[in-house]
């Protein structure tokens, strides 16, 4: 009897640890059937979401890992990426040397925008969420006075598709049709009919890799000790404040290089808005993946990217097919969005009372016990 509770104490932690997780599967097993669509459209389309978002979520990792929770400021390295792409559109260079071109031209910017951040964040102890969320919105003005008057008027902007009438300022949608899916289509297989980019996986795996082996090296130490402890981090010496800027830098260059590669998939930048629920919509990925703002691993970014986007694929035909209103399903996909964010953060802070509570009785029962 006693090894029966135990088990089921064990089933039951386990469910209570990945409540958002099970939550998804559940609702992704209900919307399946209701979709009707078939198990290749499904793989296909889970292919394309994987490659599409999965390099912007790996860049919301190394930030966790310096305890400095979810970096909603990852949009900042997204406006990077699209100026970018802005600017290799100008010149009228394609393919994967665009690419490589857009993406040292946003490595500047995005370590300018994430040393900024992370000073900023070093003042916001304890709130950095949501200051880099509040960060975000307020680059995003700079951003949009910078691309809509700037480009143009005051940085030469040469190619009349991209300018205004007016003669300054960028239209809404940029054609990125110079390095539409170059590094999908670099190498490319197909299984069952459906093409695999490789390429894009390869470079994907580079990341994960990289952020393994970041993990191990003494500047990655250095973070997990700064995430435990910032004052016994200190104590053994560690520059805490430079570490967590360093985190930051590090997650806003990927988040730059990452949307670079979102786009090239898309194939179309709609320069005012495209990087604007990046940040939200990757942070949720992560966190249906069973992430929390304290512990996130590269397993959390797939599995979430896998049930948040098919979740996103099956809702709009499913809400047709139950209600026939299409629409439920694209209200029901924002309002999930933002729902699986708020209810991880909730369920994180009764997780860590019922930490601190338990460790509290064990801390008691040690002391009875030595009395």
């Amino acid at each position: 009897m006693k090894l029966q509770m135990t088990n089921t104490q064990k089933v039951l932690r386990f469910m209570a640890n990945n409540t958002v997780p099970i939550l998804f599967l559940v609702i992704c097993a209900f919307g399946i059937p209701l979709s009707g669509y078939s198990a290749n459209y499904l793989f296909s389309e889970i292919i394309i979401r994987i490659v599409r978002n999965s390099f912007l979520i790996v860049s919301l990792l190394i930030p966790i890992l310096a305890g400095m929770g979810l970096n909603f400021g990852m949009t900042l390295g997204a406006m990077a990426g699209q100026i970018g792409l802005i600017f290799i559109s100008d010149w009228g260079i394609v393919g994967i040397p665009g690419m490589l071109l857009a993406m040292i031209i946003s490595t500047p910017i995005s370590i300018l925008l994430g040393w900024w951040c992370g000073k900023i964040l070093n003042m916001a102890k304890g709130r950095e969420m949501v200051t880099s969320y509040i960060i975000g919105f307020f680059m995003n003005g700079i951003y949009q006075l910078i691309v809509l008057y700037g480009m143009g008027a005051v940085i030469p902007i040469r190619s009349n598709a991209l300018v205004l009438p007016r003669g300054y300022g960028i239209r809404n949608t940029v054609n990125l049709i110079g390095i539409r899916k170059s590094l999908d289509n670099l190498l490319t297989i197909r299984l069952f009919g459906i093409p695999i980019p490789l390429a894009t996986f390869a470079l994907i795996t580079l990341l994960c890799l990289f952020v393994l082996w970041f993990k191990k090296t003494k500047l990655g130490q250095d973070m997990r000790a700064v995430g435990q402890d910032m004052e016994v981090a200190r104590a053994a010496g560690i520059r805490v404040e430079h570490t967590r800027i360093i985190s930051i830098i590090i997650s806003t260059v990927f988040a730059g290089y990452g949307m670079i590669v979102y786009l090239q998939n898309i194939g179309t930048l709609n320069t005012y808005n495209s990087h604007m629920q990046i940040g939200m919509f990757s942070v949720a990925a992560l966190l249906v993946g069973g992430a929390t703002v304290a512990k996130a691993n590269i397993r959390n970014v797939f599995l979430g990217v896998i049930l948040f986007h098919l979740m996103f694929i099956v809702s709009p035909m499913a809400g047709k097919n139950l209600i026939g209103q299409a629409q439920l399903g694209e209200y029901f996909r924002v309002f999930v969005s933002y729902g699986v964010i708020t209810i991880s953060l909730v369920l994180y802070e009764v997780r860590k009372k019922r930490d601190e509570n338990i460790a509290g009785l064990e801390l008691a029962a040690e002391q009875e016990v030595k009395a």
